[in-house]
């Protein structure tokens, strides 16, 4: 049986691989929850607490991770809040034992309010000065978000792996596949849009609220994209309470960028990508520990039960008008 190479992370590698590097841990280690890397709120001697995060092997090269990093300090210089990667002896990418791995100043927070509208504008003005940011250059090393790599590659990939059960894999691909179609369908109403550098992942668990605000955090997921995929993952509920969230939040990001209002097509396209790419991921994380035991509703004839249904819904959708006429 192959040994998942986090399974060698305990607590005594993590304190080692921080005192690699000069830090010094008092013996308080709490686990932080994540399940694509390894993140640990550490005690250090005579010092305030910090994050630590170890990357998973294999999934960015040494450029993409910095490449991240160099964005989010991009970010930070000009006063956007977000929560760069500490500066130690002239790096942000450390290595021990086979694991790279960063630390990160503690930030705490609450979960945002995002049923109020005046959150909601705040949320968005800090968006809007993101992509400001994110639209100034590309990323080099970082992959695109759109419906290969979010879509086609995913989907392929459960068809070629067995995971989907016999008796419903043949209705999976048919439906997936006229998802795709779908998908494909709404970027040709949307025609060309900007790709721009994109925090990813931004929904309402990547924002952190205190007192003076929103301050965003985990850009690990950060990709080229249109800029909508950062801006639809904080809509939720009916129609209508999704038409009142986004102009709330297009009210403070159309301060910093323009809105292109063709990009409303992609909502409900994005969205399918997301679901079959959320598949395909736990699908390829199945072999870390953690994924069973923290998913154990994936992959029973229960679970492709309900994916089939909601593509299905996602078909439907892609064929609505957009939230408002464009």
């Amino acid at each position: 049986m192959t040994i998942h190479p986090f399974s060698r992370l305990g607590p005594d590698c993590v304190l080692d691989a921080l005192a690699s590097i000069g830090l010094h841990g008092d013996g308080r280690l709490l686990a932080l929850n994540s399940y694509e890397n390894r993140v640990y709120q550490v005690g250090i001697e005579d010092a305030q607490p910090l994050v630590a995060k170890f990357y998973r092997p294999e999934r960015w090269s040494d450029a993409a991770i910095l490449e991240e990093h160099a964005f989010v300090a991009e970010l930070q210089a000009r006063e956007i809040p977000v929560v760069p990667a500490t500066v130690i002896d002239g790096r942000t990418l450390h290595s021990f034992d086979g694991f790279r791995f960063a630390v990160f100043p503690r930030h705490g927070g609450r979960a945002p309010e995002l049923e109020n509208p005046a959150v909601l504008e705040w949320t968005g003005r800090f968006i809007g000065r993101i992509h400001a940011v994110g639209a100034a250059k590309p990323f080099l090393e970082r992959p695109a978000l759109d419906p290969q790599t979010f879509g086609a590659a995913p989907r392929d990939y459960l068809l070629a792996n067995s995971f989907i059960p016999g008796e419903l894999r043949a209705t999976w691909a048919s439906v997936a596949q006229q998802a795709l179609d779908g998908v494909l369908r709404c970027y040709e109403r949307a025609g060309e849009l900007p790709q721009i550098r994109l925090h990813g992942d931004c929904h309402g668990g990547n924002v952190l609220w205190t007192d003076a605000g929103p301050h965003f955090v985990d850009f690990d997921d950060a990709r080229m994209g249109p800029a909508i995929q950062d801006l639809w993952m904080m809509l939720s509920g009916e129609r209508s309470d999704m038409v009142r969230q986004l102009s709330d939040i297009l009210a403070g990001y159309e301060d910093f960028c323009e809105f292109e209002p063709r990009q409303l097509y992609l909502v409900e396209a994005l969205r399918t990508l997301r679901l079959i790419h959320y598949s395909a991921w736990l699908a390829s994380r199945w072999d870390d520990p953690a994924f069973p035991a923290a998913f154990p509703w994936f992959n029973t004839q229960r679970y492709w039960q309900d994916r089939i249904l909601e593509l299905r819904e996602q078909v439907a959708l892609m064929d609505e008008a957009p939230l408002w006429p464009v």
